[in-house]
Order: structure tokens, then C-alpha cells, then sequence
């Protein structure tokens, strides 16, 4: 059960000395409306001063010490806001009754109970005004005037009204400025999860684009390297061939990487603006399977081109180098078949072979599905609302299946 005697709230060193002054600046307050209140200087007919009932001269001295109890535990308002209240109201009546004829200030009780009011559930801040009410009216009223004792009783019921809207009104303020912090709290970590988010994609789509070119290439260096140790002594020329497209092949890698690491430096001007490897280069990709010792055959008539997006052309060429490169790798096939097509808003990607697919032993001892190259087609597909199929052929062999959507798909 909650206590509401004491707040559950910690007060910084700030909120301390606010309190502290105000429970200083209170009576100071209440001493000089006293005093106005009873000199000559505001009410200076003493005709006047005797149809209303107010006295001259200072109250006795237990007055100013009543008044000045009626300020000083506002030193403790926001840790302790109902003892405060309590107190500070039933002292401001007690000091109201001991002292006829004198007008106290009851800023002491305004304060309490806006603090209140600021501080406790609304259901206490009721019972709190009922309180005030009621002492307020029952309190003795420093004059024997009915009409001035009403305009007092009435004036004082204002203020504790006043003081409870304001208490209500701040709180409902500070409330706001909580939620409008919060939320700008909640929008920056949402632009920070956002940011390691892209940072994330983007780390994911270098390692894929890194492991495409090496893969690639250093397949095709391998085979060419292999084929030009078998020539050497029987036809150097042959040899001679082999080991220039080695050279080339591994210079090419170099030239794609150096670009990557261009863009990323952003050092070089030109590599941003140079284009990247989409399906114009499936003839070279075929050239490359052709020179490992594949019967290859590539159809893409009913693919166009310039009606597909650039990102859906990068990556039907990206997935169709990583399927090659696995079949060169690992497939040990004698035909690879590579279909392009494009119907009813849809690029669609097929590389297949007759190898030895997936559910053999050796391929499942090399398979590039224990790598990134699968894992990279798919992700290359899922972030383009794509369909991805790959697996085993029933006449034998592996196939890799790419659907793409040439618009936005949600």
C-alpha cells in the first residue's frame, strides 16, 4: 500500500534550495502584509479601520512566531506534502483564531496545497480542497463586518482554488514534457537501431559482393592454373594461354575489389560513379564456365534489359556469378544451363546442372550451402520480395531458381 505520508521521489540539491527559499521568502511575506495590514499606510482612516474591525499596531509576539510555523515546513513540501499541508493549514486556522482583529497572509497553505496538488493523485488533492474548505470557513475572520468577513472567507477559498488548478495545471505540464522527452529518447534509439541496422545490411552486402569476386576468380584461376600445369611440357603455347588468362582473370579481381574499397574510402570520385556488373555480363560469366569445361547453354530471349530495374539486373547477375561459381566448384557436371526470362512483372533467373547435386556424399562433403554462397543468394532474393528455390534435379544435378518482382512488392 502506498505510503502517503512520504513521497517516493529523490529531490536533487537544485530542489532542495527552491524549497528551502521559499520557506524562507514565505513568512518574510506574510511579516510585511502583516505589517501594511496594520499601520497606517494602507488603511489610514481610522473611521474606516473601526467600521471594518481591523486593529493597529503589532499583534503580540507568539503571533509572528504562529505565523512564521505557517511557512517554514514548506522546507519539506515535496518530500512530505500532506504532514506539511495538514500542519500548515490547522496552524493557519489555530493562529487566525489566537489573534482576532489581525489579518495573517495564508500564502503558508497556498503553497502547501498547490504543492499537493502537483505532487498526490487527484482523489487526495479532493479530500485535500474539502479540507481547506472547511478549516477557511470555520476560521475566525478578522473582522466584525459581515460583508467584509464574506469578502474575506471568499477571497481565501479564491487563493487554495487557485493554488489547486495551478498544482493540477503544472503537473499536467511536467507530464508533458516527460512524454515529449521520452519520446524524443524513443525516436533517437530508433535512428540508432536504424543506423546499426544499415550498418549491418551494408557489412552483409560487402561480405557477398567480396566473396562473389574471390570466389569467382580464384575458381577460375585454380582451373586455368591447373590446366596450364597439365599443358606445360605437352603444348607450352596452350600453357602460355592458361597462365595469360590467369593473369588477367586475377587482374580483374584486384581492379573490382580496389573499386569496392574506392567507394567505401570515398576516395575515388569516378569509382562511385562507375556501373556495376549487371546481366550484360552474362556472356563473360558463360566464357568463364566454357573455359572450366562446361557445355554451357544460355538462353535470355524473352529477358529485356532496360525494362528491369538496376537493382533487380545487379542481382539476377550477382545470384547467377555465385550459382556458376558453385557448379564450377563443386558440381564436377558436364552441362550448365543458364535462362533468363521476364513475364507478367516478374525477372525470373534458372542455373542448372547435371552434376552430382546435393544428396551425394562428396557434395554434401563440399557443399557451398556450408558456406555464404546459398545463404547469399537468399538474401540478395528475400531483400527484394523475391521467391528463391535451390536443390537437387530429379534427372540429376542442381538447380537454383530466382523470382523477382520488377516493382515493389510489400
Amino acid at each position: 500500500m502506498e505510503n502517503i505520508l512520504v513521497n517516493k521521489r529523490s529531490l536533487s540539491s537544485r530542489d532542495w534550495l527552491v524549497d528551502v527559499l521559499v520557506a524562507l521568502a514565505a513568512p518574510l511575506f506574510a511579516y510585511v502584509q502583516l505589517y501594511l495590514a496594520t499601520s497606517p499606510i494602507v488603511f489610514h482612516d481610522d473611521t474606516f479601520r473601526d467600521m471594518v474591525g481591523i486593529l493597529t499596531g503589532a499583534p503580540d509576539p507568539s503571533a509572528y512566531v504562529l505565523l512564521a510555523f505557517t511557512a517554514l515546513p514548506l522546507a519539506f513540501r515535496r518530500m512530505f506534502p500532506w504532514p506539511v499541508y495538514v500542519f500548515v493549514i490547522v496552524l493557519y486556522s489555530f493562529a487566525q483564531d489566537s489573534a482576532p482583529g489581525y489579518a495573517f497572509s495564508i500564502i503558508g497553505p497556498v503553497i502547501a496545497l498547490f504543492t499537493l496538488a502537483n505532487e498526490r493523485p487527484r482523489m487526495e488533492v479532493i479530500v485535500a480542497a474539502v479540507l481547506a474548505a472547511f478549516l477557511l470557513c470555520v476560521a475566525t475572520i478578522p473582522s466584525d463586518n459581515d460583508s467584509v468577513a464574506l469578502v474575506v472567507r471568499v477571497q481565501n477559498l479564491s487563493y487554495m482554488a487557485l493554488a489547486v488548478a495551478a498544482g493540477v495545471a503544472w503537473r499536467a505540464y511536467q507530464h508533458s514534457v516527460r512524454e515529449t522527452e521520452q519520446r524524443a529518447l524513443e525516436a533517437e534509439r530508433t535512428r540508432e537501431t536504424e543506423a546499426a541496422r544499415r550498418v549491418e545490411e551494408e557489412r552483409v552486402r560487402i561480405a557477398r559482393e567480396i566473396h562473389d569476386i574471390t570466389a569467382h576468380s580464384l575458381s577460375a584461376v585454380g582451373i586455368q592454373a591447373a590446366a596450364a600445369e597439365k599443358l606445360i611440357d605437352r603444348n607450352p603455347e596452350a600453357a602460355r594461354e592458361a597462365i595469360v588468362q590467369v593473369r588477367m582473370t586475377s587482374k580483374s579481381a584486384l581492379e573490382e575489389i580496389r573499386s569496392m574499397i574506392g567507394v567505401l574510402r570515398n576516395e575515388d570520385a569516378e569509382a562511385e560513379m562507375r556501373p556495376t556488373n549487371g546481366t550484360d555480363r552474362m556472356p563473360d560469366l558463360c566464357e568463364y564456365a566454357r573455359k572450366a569445361g562446361l557445355e554451357v547453354h544460355y538462353e535470355a530471349g524473352s529477358y529485356q534489359r532496360q525494362n528491369a530495374p538496376a537493382f533487380v539486373d545487379v542481382a539476377l547477375f550477382g545470384i547467377a556469378r555465385e550459382a556458376v561459381t558453385n557448379t564450377v566448384r563443386h558440381a564436377q557436371a558436364k552441362n550448365l544451363w543458364v535462362r533468363l526470362a521476364m513475364s507478367d512483372g516478374y525477372a525470373m533467373l534458372t542455373v542448372e546442372d547435371d552434376g552430382i547435386g546435393l544428396s551425394s556424399k562428396v557434395a554434401t562433403e563440399h557443399s557451398p550451402l556450408s558456406g555464404h554462397g546459398v545463404q547469399g543468394m537468399e538474401e540478395r532474393v528475400r531483400v527484394l520480395h523475391g521467391t528463391f528455390q535451390a536443390g537437387d534435379r530429379a534427372a540429376g544435378g542442381y538447380r537454383v531458381q530466382v523470382s523477382l518482382p520488377l516493382g515493389e512488392r510489400e
